[in-house]
Formats: structure tokens, sequence, C-alpha cells
């Protein structure tokens, strides 16, 4: 928010770091949840094409019905579209702010917001850049998002940040993509951590969020409704900006506050639903960081911790559970299936590998069970994936020329029927799955069985699996004496 904003930090009922409400009367943050509107469209072959751009931001359109406003019937709860990055487009538009990118892949962008004040912009910055050299990459240089506000409401105004983009060197140490957005992940952790712990902080608004640091994907989101999106960033219009897939997302806001940070796509997902059993889900994320290691983040674990960011909604949570799990070694398949399991422990039909590897993860993740509908990528692959229940819809089609749209509901794009080749629903605890660099859609059977097969699960519970049941009747423990058994009942709480 911008220094004019004074009401906010005078405010005790106003957190001051995100320009939020704090827990008052009915109100707990701890419960923030969303009804809301998401579809992708894709190639399979993985062919980019502006066209893909504007199909993506036409189910925007479609799915208005689905997002939300306040009383001023322009300020939107928000709504984005999640795209690979654009390399000519970027390329062009970096040179015009005097910045040389490298080769397409060696370099990743940060799509920011900042606070409006030039002190508190300028000291994020900084912030950002000298941890971008600690991790050992290239601070490129900093490109200013054109946009344009003329159609937003004052609600949207008073809090817009700016907008600027950060490209980041690939070093040379760094053997593929994944080791970098693995790096790039832990500037974005430790930025965050950095800023928000800072003495010299922004006072008040949404002082600096990331909305995504990579070198596959990047995300135009705001607070803003689903007409809004292109008009707010003219980036969208351009031919130049190509992407084989586009996810995009429509915000309902049911018992939440909306913010420019809060509107989807987050970094891997966009998401219509909620998440109930979320309070349980963060704790046990909280209670396990002391025992979080990985090879692939070796001695960086502590860079990224806290893992969940509580400020953000249950979408918001998800995601951060979920860029840990695929950037810690898992596919994207793998991490979903731990995180939304199939009902596993009764089914009949099951087979004993795909049962073995989802009993194998219940030790060491619950779900994140509530009824919700999971559209997600990695920049490659996309998909989605339905709550046990399916009681969020999911509908897709699939056409002759190898286009797959996705969405909450029906009728999002316009098909002729003779282009379609199938088109269904996606079943409850079951996965859609399109890989553009294999060039098809992977089928829930095929999909589950190469994950549950690829290690040995079955072994592995019956080697170290213990069950109460058999272990040992314990030893007789002698009855307190009775002087202490007052002492005992208040100390144990009764």
């Amino acid at each position: 928010m911008s220094e004019g904003n004074s009401a906010v930090s005078g405010n005790t009922n106003i957190d001051r770091l995100t320009g939020l409400p704090r827990k008052q009367g009915l109100y707990d943050p701890s419960f923030e949840h969303d009804a809301c509107g998401v579809g992708f469209v894709a190639n399979v072959k993985g062919r980019k094409s502006h066209d893909i751009v504007r199909q993506g931001l036409e189910i925007l359109l479609n799915l208005d019905h689905r997002g939300a406003c306040g009383c001023e019937a322009n300020t939107g709860d928000g709504a984005g579209i999640l795209i690979q990055i654009p390399d000519a487009f970027l390329r062009k538009a970096a040179q015009a702010c005097n910045i040389t990118l490298p080769a397409s892949g060696e370099y990743g962008v940060g799509m920011i917001f900042l606070p409006p004040n030039d002190g508190d912009r300028g000291r994020c910055e900084a912030v950002f850049e000298k941890i971008v050299a600690e991790e050992g990459q290239r601070f490129l240089g900093w490109r200013s998002v054109p946009v344009n506000n003329g159609s937003l409401g004052e609600t949207a105004k008073a809090s817009q940040p700016v907008i600027r983009q950060a490209f980041i060197g690939r070093a040379s140490g760094l053997k593929d993509d994944l080791a970098f957005e693995r790096r790039l992940y832990i500037i974005r952790k430790r930025a965050e951590k950095a800023i928000r712990y800072a003495e010299n902080r922004p006072s008040s608004g949404e002082w600096f969020y990331a909305c995504s640091v990579s070198c596959r994907t990047i995300v135009y989101k705001g607070m803003l409704m689903p007409v809004q999106v292109d008009q707010f960033f003219p980036d969208l219009q351009n031919p130049e900006v190509v992407s084989a897939l586009a996810l995009v997302h429509s915000r309902f806001s049911t018992n939440t506050f909306p913010s420019w940070g809060r509107s989807h796509p987050y970094r891997f997902i966009a998401h219509n639903g909620e998440i109930n059993t979320l309070r349980g889900n963060v704790n046990w994320m909280h209670a396990r960081e002391a025992l979080l290691a990985s090879e692939w983040l070796a001695g960086d674990v502590s860079k990224i911790l806290p893992t969940i960011n509580e400020d953000g909604s249950d979408s918001a949570m998800f995601d951060n559970c979920l860029e840990l799990l695929v950037l810690g070694g898992r596919s994207l398949a793998h991490s979903m299936m731990m995180m939304i399991p199939e009902p596993w422990s009764n089914h009949e039909g099951m087979s004993p590998e795909l049962k073995a590897f989802y009993q194998y993860h219940s030790c060491l993740m619950e779900p994140w069970d509530g009824p919700a509908s999971v559209a997600f990528t990695d920049g490659i692959r996309i998909g989605a994936c339905l709550d046990r229940n399916g009681l969020r819809p999911s509908r897709f089609y699939v056409t002759k020329d190898d286009l797959v749209v996705m969405a909450s509901e029906v009728g999002v794009l316009d098909i002729a029927p003779e282009r379609v080749q199938t088109k269904g629903r996606l079943q409850p605890g079951r996965m859609f799955l399109i890989d553009t660099e294999q060039g098809r859609i992977i089928s829930d059977d095929e999909l589950k069985k190469t994950v549950s097969a690829a290690l040995p699960y079955q072994q592995w519970l019956k080697d170290k699996l213990v069950k109460l049941a058999e272990l040992p009747e314990p030893s007789h423990v002698a009855e307190p004496s009775h002087e202490t058994v007052l002492q005992r009942q208040q100390a144990f709480g009764y």
C-alpha cells in the first residue's frame, strides 16, 4: 500500500505487514477458503502459440460468474493466468531495459509485487539482489511490468503494488533446469523471510510477494476480475507471448479477504474448493520440519523454513507443500498422490502395489482433504485431480488437433463438435495428466501403476512397519503412592 494509507498502519485490527484484518469477532484468518472457477488449456504435443494464451483468457472470461467482486462492481476477488516463459517476448522486453538475457532456459524470471513507496521498494530489491548473489546466481536486472489500472475499482487501486520482473542468470555449475528451479525456490524463500523480519520492513500492505520465480513458468495475476486481466497486463496482448499451456483462475472468496497476493494461480496450482483438514496439515508440516532432509536440497533445508506461509489461504498453503515435495525430488504426479490420495484401505479392486504405495505414504503425510478440484503444473506437465468424494466437478475435452481443455464446468471454450475426440469428467480420487514433453495424455491407471511400481513399497512395509498389536506386553508399573496421586493428576490435567 502507498504511504497515503495511514489509516491501515494506525488501525490495530489490521496486520501492518499484510494489510489484512487480524483475528477478531467471528473472523479467523486460519479458516481462509474460497469457491472459484478453475481451468486450463494445453497443446498435448507442446506446441507453443499465442492462441493458447488467448484461449486461456477466454476460459477465464467464461468463468467470470464463478468469481466475485466487492460492493464495487469493478473490484474483483482475484483472477490470473500461468503460462510458460515466452522467451522471444521477454528477450525484447529485457533488451528495452538494457538487459541482455542468456539463452532460453539459462535464465529465470521473478514476477514480484513490491511496495509503491520508493524507499521501501529499493530496500526490498536490494535484499533480493543480495540473496541472488549469495546463492551463486547472476542478477541481470529489473523490468517494470506495464500495467493499465483504468478499469480497476478504488479498493483494488488503493492496495495495488508496483509489479516488476527480476531476471536471474543461471550459474554454470547447475546441470539442468530442475536444479536451477531449486535454486530459484531457495532464493524466493530466503527473500520472503529476510524482508518479513527486516527491521526496516515496509510498514503496511503487500510489501513483497513473489507471484512466481521460475525458469519455466510466469504468473500474471492480481486483485482483478477476469475481464480485467489482459486489460491490466498489456503484455498478454502481445502476439509474441506464446505458451503450450495456460492455467487460469477466477476467485470467489467465501469466508476470506481478497488481496493481490491471494489471487490464483500460485506457483504450481490453481484450486477450486477448500481444504477442511488444513489446521492439522499445517501443524504436521511444522512438526516435521526438524526431520526434513533431501539429497536435492542438501545443506539448504534450513533456508526454506518455514515451509508453509500461514499468511496465505488454504490454496496457498497447499501450493507451499506441493512445491516442497516436487523440488525435494518427487515427480509432480507422485506428490499429488501423496497429498490427495484415493480411498485405498478398503478398496477391493486396487492393486497390492498401489495399496502399498498409499499405506507407506500415509505414514509420512496425512491427506489434504476436503471438497477440492486442483489443477496443477510444473511448466511441462499439466493436470488435475479431484478429492476422494468428487464434490467439486472437473470436465475435460480432447480435440483431434491435440488441444485439451479442462475446467470446473463445461462450455468454457467454443469447440465445434466435429473437432472433439473425447470428453468426460474427472472421477473421484482420479488424476488427469498431460505430459507435453512426451506429447501425450497419461491415463490414471498407467500413471499410478508407474509411480507405485517405482520403489519396493510392499517390501518396505513388510520389513519396517511396526503394528501396535504386535508390540510386547509392557512391564508392570507399580501403582503410585496415595500421597502423590493428586500431584500426578494435576500434572497431567485431570
